[in-house]
């Protein structure tokens, strides 16, 4: 099981599950003492769809399979049916984000007469995709107003997993303007749809100061920035070609006439899966 949250101020605890995994389990289904339950059939159906919040109308089924339990006819007592999916390609990981949700379900179904009884139970994914690119070198950047403000700042990589360090310096080659407080955050920015209809939605992970008072030329100030205690996500990139959400590192400098200047850098996150109990593959034993 794993706890997830699934809005501002709730938590839920869903089963687990990894890309070709067998998903399988039992229905129990319940039937009054002297009555009888007629139908036409009982089917099970493993799902994954895609949910746009402004397009509550669409689901997008990326994933589909079912599997008949039972033949039409009636249930005088209680019964319990298994139901396995073997082996199921789970392609991307579950995710519930401010304007779109990703699931995986297992929906049952008895078909009747009249109208149908339907229930779903979901499930959670993770996905271990290492980033395709293979450099991870260091980020260096500078931040300038001319003849008033340099400074340069680095990040030792540009590639993290979920409970990594992100470890770098902030150097002050010239300072002519008074620097009232620095800060940095990490901005969550998730992409939905395709112009011309398309969302955005910036969202603050965390945000700290690393700097009060006014620096001066040559002064050097250290970050170091645990990733491990935050809600994060691995960086998805066009998701069915239905969304995206990527992270971005937020350098904000604030002066005494509350001016801010800011530099963004977007920086890679992924999962990795030694840091869920589970052994390593070839390619994380150096990540």
């Amino acid at each position: 099981m794993v706890e997830v949250k699934v809005d501002k101020d709730r938590r839920e605890k869903f089963p687990l599950y990894f890309d070709g995994e067998t998903v399988a389990g039992k229905i129990q289904i319940r039937v009054k003492d002297g009555k009888k339950l007629e139908h036409n059939g009982i089917r099970v159906e493993f799902v994954g769809n895609i949910e746009l919040f402004y397009d509550r109308g669409n689901h997008y089924e990326f994933s589909s399979l079912q599997q008949d339990l039972a033949v039409p006819g009636e249930l005088r007592a209680s019964t319990t049916l298994d139901f396995e999916f073997k082996n199921v390609e789970k392609m991307y990981e579950s995710y519930h984000g401010i304007n779109v949700k990703l699931r995986y379900f297992i929906r049952v179904t008895i078909l009747r007469r009249l109208a149908d009884v339907v229930k779903e139970r979901d499930i959670w994914v993770y996905s271990y995709v290492m980033p395709t690119e293979s450099a991870n070198s260091s980020i260096k950047m500078e931040v300038g107003i001319e003849d008033c403000l340099h400074i340069e700042f680095e990040y030792n990589r540009s590639k993290y997993h979920l409970k990594d360090v992100i470890v770098g310096k902030i150097y002050f080659l010239l300072v002519r303007i008074k620097i009232k407080h620095m800060e940095l955050s990490i901005i969550r920015r998730e992409t939905t749809g395709a112009a011309p209809n398309q969302y955005n939605e910036s969202e603050t992970i965390t945000k700290f100061e690393i700097m009060d008072g006014a620096p001066v030329r040559g002064e050097t100030i250290p970050i170091r920035l645990f990733l491990g205690g935050f809600e994060l996500t691995p960086t998805f990139r066009e998701v069915n070609k239905k969304f995206s959400t990527r992270y971005y590192l937020n350098l904000v400098l604030v002066d005494e006439e509350h001016r801010r200047y800011f530099k963004q850098q977007e920086i890679t996150i992924f999962r990795r899966r030694v840091d869920d109990g589970l052994e390593p593959e070839e390619d994380e034993v150096d990540s």
